[in-house]
Parts: structure tokens; C-alpha cells; sequence
């Protein structure tokens, strides 16, 4: 490996590897810096899979614009690539008058979003999209959809070492130095090499890179806090063919414990939210009460002996317990005093279907 790069990115998870297929299409000598012996065995690869519409965010962030690109560019990209997909379609399904009344907020926010094909369904819609859902009322996008992740990582990899980018596994930063010109990063407490130009993508780990950078992530508020999300599957599985969620959690925490297909149909419960402190992916089956007592309001026939752990995903949080709904940060660090990095922080839902987008975007934030 030659000891100094154009550009480095740390973090092989689908938004560093996105950024790196951008990159490495208009610049030579870039280099992507993993910690874990492959890419995106983390955040990347412990989620529902989900191609988002946009729905949720608030109308100037990040989230809601990339969002709402990302889901026209993947379904294009998909198609383009022969990446596994399905435009499945979901009902978000109110248990109540209250809940009802938030699904006409939802639908008002995402035409000021610009996503127009929300539609609210009848009680006989209901039962016909989906008989063994249990509903007072329901809103229908029919742009959401799953995705196989890694098949999509697995293209922004091969791109960028096509586009001569080189990929380095088992390769932890233990350093970072700044001489006002170039950053000299140190890996696993021994090699070092410099680079011009420096982006994090090092999703549960992108403050503490910051703070190897040198900002002070508590002043700038880029302190991540750990969101654990855990997964039941289901076996026997309910007959559903869209996805199902209920109305999201007061302050955007989370989007409830739905029901999720995989590309092969399969049934899965998730995600909760745990605020942790620890990277632990276990999931604990005392958890099962809980999933039960959700899924039942919209899936009255599921039998909690049927539920079984599954997997778990932990989000790289900007926004704590009870605290307002946060944005991505991508920022070029300028302003601080360290031209040329760019902190990606934060990153989490909906990430994956804004991966592109945030690659692009980050691509007009370089300059060489």
C-alpha cells in the first residue's frame, strides 16, 4: 500500500463503500480503511432491509431529501445491477381514532415531502391487501420496498476497486494527525500514511474517529448514543405479502416493532428500541412479551410461542431517550479548523436507501 492517498474513507459499511464508488469515478488514489475482516458486518448488514419512501422526516432534512432521491435512484440501480429487490408496498395501520388521526398528520407530511402516492385505505381495502390485519384505519405507500444489502454493497465494492480504489480489511485507526496540510492516520498502533483528503464514514464509530481528528465532539454535539434494535422471526408466519407497520413512536425514535419480508417471503418482527451502552448483539428472549403485546394490535392472530429471537442492529443515534428528532451530520470541518474531513455522523435509518444521495453529496464537498 503506497503511504500517501488522494482520499481516504474510513468504514466499508454501505455508505462508505457508496461514497467510495463516487469517489473513485472522478479521483485516483483512493483508499477505504475497514476495522472488521469484510465490509458491512454492522450497522449495514443488522437492519429490516427496507427501501424507504420518505414518510417520516421533517420537511428541510437531510433524511427527508436524500431519502425521497435514494428511493427513485435504488429501485433504478437495482434494476440496472440485477440486485434483488421487491417493490412490495406497505400499510402503515392505525389501532385507534387517536392513531387514525396521526396517519392524516403522516399523509400531510409526506405530500410536503413530495411524495404523492400515500393513499389512506377503506376497511375493505384493508382486509383485502392484507386479511389477517387488524385495523381502525390504514395509509398505503406503495414505494416502499426491501432490498438485498449486501448484493448492493457487494456492487459498490467491485466498482471501486474497478475504478482502481483499494479496499484495506483488519485495519482499525488508532491515530489521526493533522499538520494544517495533510492527516497522517496511524493503523492498528503501527503503520502510518498520509492522505489529502479525510471522510468518516465510520457509522457507530464516527465520533470517536472525530474525536481522534481532534474536535471536540461534546461542543459540536456529535456524541452518538446506542439504539438497539431487536428482531423476532415467526414460525409459523402470518400470510402477508406488503409490509406492516404501526404508527411510529412519539419522537421518531423508532417506526414500531412491523413486519418485515425478506426477499424470500420469511417473516420477521422488529425493530425495537433499546438504548444500550455496550455492542451487544444478543437478543434477549425475555423481549418477547413486549414484541407480543405490539404485534397483536394489528396481527391479533399471532401466537407468542411462535415468536423466536432473532437478530438484533444497534443505530448510531445523534438524538437520546425523550430528546427532539435529529439530522444527519456530513459536514466539511472547515469552520473547526480541519479543511478536507468530512464527518458523516449519525447515519442511520434511512441510511441505506439515501446511501447514494450521501455519496453524492459528499462528492461536492471535496476539494482537490
Amino acid at each position: 500500500m503506497d503511504d500517501t492517498f488522494n482520499i481516504t474513507i474510513i468504514g466499508a459499511g454501505v455508505v462508505g463503500l457508496a461514497v467510495a464508488e463516487e469517489l473513485s469515478s472522478k479521483y485516483s488514489d483512493v483508499l477505504v480503511v475497514e476495522k472488521n475482516r469484510s465490509y458491512g458486518l454492522e450497522t449495514s448488514s443488522r437492519h429490516s432491509g427496507v427501501i424507504h419512501a420518505g414518510i417520516y422526516y421533517p420537511l428541510d432534512f437531510l433524511k427527508a431529501v436524500f431519502c425521497r432521491q435514494g428511493n427513485r435512484i435504488l429501485y433504478e440501480v437495482c434494476k440496472k445491477r440485477n440486485i434483488p429487490h421487491k417493490r412490495l408496498g406497505k400499510l402503515i395501520v392505525a389501532a385507534n381514532d387517536d392513531e387514525a388521526h396521526e396517519l392524516e398528520q403522516i399523509k400531510k407530511r409526506s405530500e410536503q415531502n413530495n411524495i404523492m402516492d400515500m393513499r389512506f385505505l377503506s376497511q375493505n381495502q384493508i382486509r383485502a391487501f392484507e386479511p389477517d390485519v387488524s385495523a381502525k384505519a390504514a395509509l398505503f405507500s406503495p414505494s416502499t420496498g426491501i432490498i438485498d444489502s449486501h448484493s448492493l454493497m457487494e456492487s459498490f465494492y467491485i466498482n471501486s476497486e474497478s475504478n482502481n480504489a483499494t479496499v484495506v480489511f483488519n485495519s482499525k485507526i488508532t491515530n489521526i494527525y493533522f499538520d494544517n496540510n495533510n492527516y497522517e492516520l496511524e493503523i492498528n498502533n503501527d503503520f502510518r500514511f498520509k492522505t489529502r483528503i479525510l471522510i468518516n464514514c465510520a457509522g457507530l464509530f464516527a465520533d470517536k474517529i472525530c474525536s481522534l481528528a481532534g474536535i471536540d465532539i461534546n461542543k459540536e454535539g456529535y456524541c452518538l448514543k446506542y439504539c438497539k434494535g431487536n428482531y423476532f422471526s415467526v414460525s409459523p408466519g402470518p400470510g402477508i405479502r406488503h409490509l406492516v407497520y404501526p404508527v411510529p413512536q412519539k419522537g421518531n425514535e423508532g417506526l414500531g416493532i412491523h413486519a418485515t419480508l425478506d426477499l424470500d417471503g420469511r417473516v420477521r418482527f422488529g425493530p425495537d428500541t433499546q438504548y444500550v451502552t455496550d455492542l451487544d448483539y444478543s437478543v434477549d428472549n425475555k423481549r418477547k412479551e413486549s414484541f407480543f403485546k405490539s404485534i397483536r394490535t394489528y396481527l391479533p392472530k399471532i401466537n407468542k410461542d411462535d415468536l423466536h429471537p432473532d437478530m438484533c442492529g444497534i443505530r448510531p443515534k445523534l438524538q437520546g431517550p425523550g430528546e427532539p428528532y435529529k439530522d444527519f451530520v456530513i459536514k466539511e470541518e472547515r469552520k473547526l479548523g480541519y479543511p478536507g474531513l468530512i464527518n458523516l455522523i449519525g447515519i442511520e435509518s434511512p441510511g441505506l436507501t439515501s446511501c447514494i444521495p450521501i455519496a453524492r453529496y459528499v462528492s461536492s464537498l471535496v476539494r482537490l
